[in-house]
């Protein structure tokens, strides 16, 4: 899978130790910054092109991080066919893929642990989309984003 990954000075350090593990499970990685921890830096100069990268299919999905998950979730939400989604758990992971069709994940470093964002990263990674009643809302999604509900 190909998979766009993001961070703020505040998910520097995470994204640094994730993208290792990304790539030694088979994954390939687009880096979208930021590069250093010596400045504070603004989301959305991150999370946008990293969203643009899933929403025009040059990735299949995205992985954002910043210190509460909340300025990449808004960010990337702006980014048409981008369904970004902040998880705290596996339990949100896994409905943001099975009930969302979400494309885009964000996490917050500074409310997660190293162990609790691979586990959270693997359920959003596995987890299928689960089509049925959720296809239809999805499909609604995109009607309102097209300016047409």
């Amino acid at each position: 899978m190909k998979i766009a990954v993001a961070a703020d000075h505040r998910g520097f350090h995470a994204k640094q130790k994730l993208i290792p593990l990304l790539r030694q499970l088979g994954h390939e990685v687009s880096d979208f910054g930021c590069d250093e921890t010596s400045a504070t830096t603004d989301y959305p100069d991150y999370a946008v092109p990293a969203a643009r990268a899933v929403a025009e299919g040059r990735c299949e999905v995205g992985i954002l991080l910043d210190g509460s998950g909340i300025g990449m979730s808004i960010a990337a939400n702006k980014v048409p066919r981008v369904r970004a989604a902040l998880a705290h758990d596996v339990v949100t992971a896994r409905l943001s893929r099975e009930h969302n069709h979400c494309n885009v994940l964000c996490l917050g470093s500074d409310l997660l642990n190293e162990g609790e964002i691979r586990k959270i990263i693997q359920v959003f990674l596995s987890t299928p989309f689960g089509e049925g009643r959720h296809a239809r809302r999805v499909e609604k999604l995109r009607l309102l984003e097209e300016g047409r509900l």
